[in-house]
C-alpha cells in the first residue's frame, strides 16, 4: 500500500482506490457550468456553487455564482488539475477547477480552496495562444494527468474543421505545452477521452465537425460525414494512434467514453446518442482492441416529428466506483436508466425513471404503439415546477446513493429541440439510487430552479463535487 507508483505516494488529493473513494465524505457542494450564450441574453456565463447539504439552510440553492469576464464562451465540461491519479504525491493538490469553454475555445483556471463556497477567478488561457501555438480550438473535456500536467480534448480548427481536432496539454502552471498526441496522429473526430494507464492506452470518442453542430443538428450532415462514428486508441503516455475502431451504423455520435475503474481492467463503455447504444469496448488476446453494442434504446414511432421514429439520444453515462453499475439518460425520450454490469458483456436493466423528454402531455409529439394507438406521458412536477427539457448531464455521489441531473446540451440543440429550456431555463435534481437491488426514484425535496437567476434563465450543465467524483477520476 505505501509503495510508489509512478509519481505518487499515499498523502495526496484523491483516493487510494476506487472503493476507498466510496467511503469518501458525503458531498456538501456542487459547482455547475452555466451557460447564457446563445439564450439571447448578453450575460456572462457562470459557475455556480449550489448546496446540496440536506441539513443546511440553503440546501437546493445557488448560493454563488462566478460570472467570467467574456460573453460567448459557452461552457461545459470542467476537470480538476489534480485526482485520484496522483494520490499521494505530496506537491499535487485539487485545488483549481478547469473550465475550457466549447466556443470561445478559452480555459478558466477556478480557485476552489479560499473559499469553496465562493470560488475565485485564477487566471484565463487565451484562445489566440491556443490556436498560435497548436491550432487547436472548440475545447471539451478536462482530465488532469499524474504528471501534473492537464489534457483537453478538442474538437477542431478555429474554421471548425474536424481535421484541426487533436488534445491541448497545459503544464501544472497553465501554461501552454503544446498539443499531447505526435504529429500525424490526430483524431478523425474529437469530443470525450479516458485513459487507462495499466493498460498503456488512451481511447477518445468523436461528436462530429464544429462547422456542422454550431448550426444545430441536421441530417444531411450526417449523410456528409460530418458526424463520427469511431473510437481512437492511443498508446498512453505516447500519444501514438494504434487503432481506429470504426463502430459503423450502429455507433454514430459517440459521446462520453469511461473505463471500469479498476484500473486492472480491460474493458469500458462509451454513449452512442444518435443510434442510441451503449458500445463496450474491450482488448483482445492478442492485444487489439475491439468494441460490441452492449444495449439499445429502442427508438420511439412517433408522429409530428422530424423522423418516423425518436430515438433516445444518449448524452451523458456514468459508472459507479464499484463497478456495480451503469448509468445514462435518454435527453429525447426523457429517462435515466441504471444497468447492472457486473457482468460486463451482459448489463442488467435495474431501475429507470422518467424526467421530462419530448412525449409529454402538451407536446406536439406523441409516440404511438405497434397497433397503432398514440400516447404521451404525464407532465412531471416537482415542488410545483413544471419539469422541462430532457435529462442530460449526470453526476454520482461517492457512495453511489444519488445522481444529481441537469437538462442542457448545447445551446443551439436546446433551442432546437427543447426551445422551452431556453426561454424558462435549466433545473437540476436528485435521484436516489437503490444500491442493493437497483431502482431510481426523484427525491421531491430538491429542485434547483434555474430559470430563476438574477440575470435570467440560464442553461446548467456539467457538475463537480470539490472532493472528486466517478467522471473526474482515474486510478493508476
Amino acid at each position: 500500500m505505501g509503495e510508489e507508483i509512478g509519481c505518487c505516494k499515499r498523502t495526496g488529493p484523491g483516493y487510494a482506490t476506487p472503493l476507498e473513494a466510496m467511503s469518501g465524505p458525503k458531498e456538501a457542494l456542487l459547482y455547475v457550468t452555466c451557460v447564457y450564450n446563445g439564450t439571447g441574453r448578453e450575460k456572462p456565463d457562470f459557475l455556480a456553487t449550489v448546496d446540496v447539504d440536506p441539513n443546511s439552510p440553503t440546501y437546493s440553492k445557488v448560493i454563488h455564482r462566478l460570472s467570467m469576464p467574456y460573453i460567448g464562451d459557452e461552457l461545459h465540461h470542467s476537470g480538476w488539475n489534480a485526482c485520484s491519479s496522483c494520490h499521494g504525491d505530496p506537491s499535487a493538490d485539487r485545488r483549481f477547477l478547469v473550465l475550457p469553454s466549447f466556443l470561445s475555445s478559452r480555459v478558466y483556471v477556478i480557485d476552489t480552496q479560499k473559499n469553496p463556497k465562493a470560488p475565485s477567478l485564477y487566471k484565463v488561457v487565451q484562445p489566440e495562444d491556443i490556436i498560435k501555438k497548436t491550432g487547436l480550438a472548440y475545447l471539451h473535456t478536462s482530465h488532469c494527468l499524474a504528471s501534473g500536467d492537464i489534457m483537453i480534448s478538442c474538437l477542431g480548427d478555429k474554421d471548425g474543421n474536424a481535421e484541426g481536432s487533436g488534445f491541448l496539454l497545459l503544464d501544472s502552471e497553465f501554461n501552454i505545452k503544446g498539443r499531447w498526441e505526435k504529429p500525424g496522429h490526430s483524431p478523425i473526430f474529437g469530443y470525450d477521452f479516458w485513459y487507462q494507464p495499466r493498460h498503456k492506452t488512451m481511447i477518445s470518442s468523436s461528436f462530429g465537425a464544429p462547422t456542422a453542430f454550431t448550426q444545430g443538428f441536421h441530417l444531411q450532415h450526417v449523410a456528409e460525414g460530418l458526424y463520427g462514428r469511431y473510437l481512437h486508441v492511443y498508446s498512453w503516455p505516447d500519444g501514438e494512434l494504434k487503432q481506429t475502431l470504426d463502430l459503423g451504423g450502429t455507433g454514430f455520435m459517440p459521446l462520453e467514453i469511461r473505463f471500469l475503474h479498476d484500473p486492472s481492467k480491460d474493458t469500458g463503455y462509451v454513449g452512442c446518442a444518435l443510434t442510441s447504444n451503449i458500445v463496450r469496448f474491450f482488448k483482445t488476446e492478442d492485444g487489439s482492441w475491439s468494441h460490441q453494442v452492449a444495449i439499445s434504446v429502442k427508438p420511439l414511432k412517433v408522429q409530428n416529428w422530424i423522423l418516423k421514429e425518436l430515438p433516445g439520444f444518449i448524452t451523458d453515462i456514468l459508472i459507479s466506483l464499484d463497478d456495480r453499475f451503469l448509468y445514462f439518460a435518454n435527453w429525447l425520450h426523457g429517462d435515466i436508466r441504471q444497468y447492472n454490469i457486473e457482468d460486463p458483456r451482459n448489463p442488467v436493466l435495474v431501475g429507470q425513471v422518467w424526467a421530462g423528454g419530448l412525449i409529454q402531455k402538451g407536446s406536439p409529439l406523441a409516440a404511438m404503439t405497434e397497433d397503432g394507438k398514440t400516447w404521451q406521458s404525464d407532465v412531471l412536477e416537482i415542488q410545483g415546477h413544471r419539469l422541462r427539457g430532457g435529462p442530460q448531464m449526470i453526476q454520482l455521489s461517492l457512495d453511489g446513493k444519488r445522481l444529481y441531473v441537469t437538462n442542457s446540451v448545447f445551446s443551439t440543440m436546446d433551442r432546437q429541440f427543447y426551445p422551452e429550456l431556453v426561454e424558462k431555463g435549466s433545473h437540476m435534481l436528485q435521484i436516489d439510487i437503490d444500491t442493493e437491488k437497483g431502482g431510481l426514484k426523484i427525491n421531491p425535496n430538491f429542485f434547483v430552479d434555474f430559470g430563476a437567476e438574477p440575470d435570467g434563465p440560464c442553461l446548467a450543465h456539467e457538475m463537480r463535487y470539490p472532493g472528486g467524483d466517478c467522471s473526474s477520476d482515474i486510478w493508476i
